[in-house]
């Protein structure tokens, strides 16, 4: 029989672990239930081959399973180690029985009732696209769904840390995928340190990750000319000539954390540029025109970039503020917090301005308030000690501070501080994107009370 929901469950894993285009389609087709059974060479008999129309070869549809099984043989410990193990068919048997032993946790995620089943240790992380505990933001969801529509669009979404980037950002992706697009998320913080030594060496990351994310074998070496064109002249080359025209439809490019290459200038002072030319050039060429970008970072960019050259000044501008007292009141009725809703709202009103609607801090709250662990009359009292329900968050920023003396100097300056402060461009930056504090033209606040309260005691 098959298991409930599993070509839903299918598509989830595949967005999980990043197949996209031709390897997304081979895992899709080999693991649907009715194909369980059958051998790869029955998948290609005349009734069979259709499946794979993208694929010129038997080859080819061998390659694209090899790169699956690589993708999840390296998510450990989290993925499915055996395929290591094993050979030919006994590949497919070893993903299959993973899969099968996946699929009821996962449907069991699905019917959740309430959040607090959820693993609190997931307050934290992004929100996958289905969750149903995500808080819509409108008109945000909507101008964004409309926006990936159009040939050539940038989205650039701008938050602190955990304000919920990411979750937009699958939600976005997700749309274009309805939209029959290929979609790709790079988070930059994959990318180690060494990466970033050289903009050649970090472009050809770039580019080789999207590509085996599409699942295409990556040819850099048939476009690349450093010493002739230059990098990004190669780079560009590389997405026009070959890696968008190996797709049949358009492709929704999300990348996470980009202010990630704010901190190495000449690096950020040539890729930046280079997106901005290629959202410019969806105007002229038709190839640029099936590329969508979708940008997420911390912070306002402090390295000066010509106004022409800039992505931030162009496309849809979205900004992630913190939840209103609605969306809070909305959040705690999924919770099914009554006592805290009792009162006219009146704690929740306490709790939105502590913390100021910060999404991960309003949900370590609920998490707590679920399970009892305490009243929420005492956990606004204790909330910027060492023992409230924030301790070991307030104590993570701490020793972040006591790591760069500067930045702890710069963040006592403003919560000591009678009037108003300025920093300089980069403390401002490094606060802000912490989610420490925020700007108000060129003076420098703190974010919350908790964050005010806290910090004003402790440096």
């Amino acid at each position: 029989m098959k298991p409930k929901d599993w070509d839903d469950f299918l598509k989830e894993i595949a967005n999980d672990y990043g197949l996209g285009g031709q390897a997304r389609k081979v895992f899709l087709v080999r693991f649907a239930y009715e194909n369980w059974c059958k051998q790869d060479e029955k998948l290609w008999e005349p009734e069979g081959a259709p499946s794979f129309d993208a694929y010129k070869s038997f080859d080819a549809y061998k390659k694209q399973k090899t790169l699956i099984y690589k993708r999840f043989s390296l998510d450990l410990p989290e993925g499915c180690s055996g395929v290591n193990f094993s050979q030919g068919p006994g590949k497919f048997q070893e993903l299959l029985d993973w899969l099968r032993k996946k699929h009821p946790e996962w449907l069991r995620q699905k019917t959740l009732t309430f959040p607090h089943e959820i693993n609190s240790k997931d307050s934290g992380r992004p929100l996958s696209r289905n969750c149903p505990f995500y808080v819509k933001r409108p008109p945000i969801e909507e101008k964004c769904y409309r926006e990936i529509l159009y040939p050539g669009s940038l989205i650039r979404i701008r938050a602190a840390e955990k304000m919920g980037k990411t979750s937009l950002l699958r939600r976005i992706l997700a749309q274009a995928e309805v939209n029959r697009n290929y979609t790709v998320c790079l988070d930059l913080r994959e990318a180690e340190l060494s990466i970033f030594e050289s903009l050649d060496r970090f472009l050809r990351w770039f580019a080789a990750n999207i590509s085996r994310r599409l699942g295409l074998e990556p040819k850099l070496d048939d476009y690349w000319e450093e010493e002739m064109f230059g990098s990004i002249v190669s780079c560009s080359n590389y997405f026009e000539e070959h890696l968008l025209k190996q797709i049949d439809s358009s492709l929704t490019l999300g990348l996470d954390n980009v202010d990630r290459v704010f901190e190495y200038h000449k690096l950020a002072e040539d890729f930046l540029p280079m997106l901005r030319k290629w959202h410019a050039k969806a105007n002229n060429l038709d190839a640029w025109e099936r590329l969508q970008l979708v940008i997420a970072y911390s912070t306002e960019i402090y390295i000066k970039l010509d106004i022409n050259q800039s992505p931030f000044n162009v496309g849809l501008p979205v900004r992630l503020l913190g939840f209103t007292l609605e969306q809070v009141e909305g959040l705690a009725q999924l919770y099914e917090l009554d006592e805290v809703m009792a009162g006219g709202g009146r704690y929740l009103t306490s709790l939105q301005k502590m913390v100021e609607g910060h999404p991960y801090l309003i949900r370590l709250a609920f998490d707590a308030l679920r399970r009892e662990d305490v009243k929420l009359d005492k956990l606004l009292q204790e909330a910027p000690t060492q023992g409230g329900i924030y301790g070991s968050h307030l104590r993570h920023h701490w020793s972040n501070l006591q790591q760069q003396p500067e930045l702890a100097e710069a963040m006592k300056r403003v919560v000591t501080a009678d009037r108003l402060v300025q920093l300089e461009p980069i403390l401002a930056y490094n606060l802000e994107s912490m989610g420490l504090v925020k700007l108000k033209g060129n003076d420098v606040i703190p974010s919350c009370e908790l964050y005010y309260q806290y910090f004003r005691k402790h440096l």
